[in-house]
């Protein structure tokens, strides 16, 4: 599966997990999370603490994304936290630099790799994301944990670089019209269009951006990546193999899916935005477009 991939160190294999699980230089993190539609909010966030509780990889430790590693000072959600507090939080989780992270979800692959990206991008490389997640891992029968988990000792963690991996509205907007960079928007084509679903304030995408959803990057029966011939073709359709990318979403998330699957096919300069539409769809001096 992996051996078309550049960096195929990035995912591994329900396989290779189940065979160190007790491992001590690893850190298993569940972050699943759920996101209920709201009129008038959006959507509400729900953390999947419950889920966590019924079931969970053995030895993982729950990791509220809108929280443990989110700004919460921020008026936008999911926000970036500074490198201290991500290092702070990291270090609660028993993480050290030379630990192996590895990331999944119940719920979307997107939440993973959200926390995936955001390790990277504060310069650990060692981190990866459970191909299949929680899905794959309970069909295939393998030991499950129930309960709150339990915590590790604190972690050594340290930022050793900030990659400057997360854009804001001011580059994204200078990318508008500029051909040598592609800006991708990671939601589902009814909301890239601005036909249907969540639209955060204006329904459609940011002018000159194409579509690529993170949920057309995994097999819908067995919610593994799909091959890498497979994405490598999609992601050439759109031209964004060979420039520099701007990927966005909703609020940051499903975008660093697409962010994972671009960095292991090889893709050397991927940047995700992220305020995203919770940001550019509020702001009516900001252009958008439908169809």
């Amino acid at each position: 599966m992996t051996s078309g991939f550049v960096h195929p160190e990035y995912i591994v294999e329900t396989e290779w997990l189940a065979a160190h699980l007790e491992d001590p230089g690893i850190v298993v993190l569940d972050c699943t999370t759920h996101l209920i539609p709201n009129p008038a909010t959006t959507y509400d966030v729900v953390p999947g603490r419950a889920d966590f509780e019924k079931g969970h990889i053995p030895g993982a430790q729950f990791c509220d994304v809108s929280r443990d590693v989110s700004d919460t000072s921020q008026a936008l959600r999911f926000m970036r936290q500074s490198p201290d507090e991500f290092a702070a939080a990291m270090r609660r989780f028993g993480i050290s630099n030379e630990t192996r992270v590895i990331t999944y979800s119940t719920a979307n692959m997107w939440w993973a790799s959200r926390v995936w990206f955001l390790l990277r991008s504060f310069g650990h490389d060692n981190a990866a994301v459970l191909n299949g997640g929680w899905q794959k891992w309970s069909r295939e029968s393998r030991p499950v944990e129930t309960g709150p988990g339990t915590q590790r000792a604190p972690g050594s963690f340290t930022v050793s670089e900030d990659r400057g991996l997360m854009v804001d509205k001011a580059q994204v907007q200078a990318a508008i019209g500029d051909g040598a960079i592609c800006t991708v928007n990671a939601l589902l084509p009814a909301q890239h269009d601005g036909t249907g679903g969540n639209s955060y304030g204006r329904p459609g995408h940011i002018a000159g951006s194409v579509n690529l959803p993170a949920a057309h990057l995994v097999d819908p029966d067995t919610n593994t990546l799909l091959p890498p011939e497979e994405l490598r073709r999609r992601f050439a359709a759109i031209g964004a193999l060979d420039r520099p990318v701007i990927a966005y979403c909703g609020g940051g998330i499903a975008a660093t899916a697409d962010a994972l699957a671009l960095i292991m096919l090889g893709h050397r300069n991927v940047t995700v935005y992220d305020a995203s539409l919770s940001e550019w769809a509020k702001d009516p001096t900001l252009p958008m477009r439908t169809g």
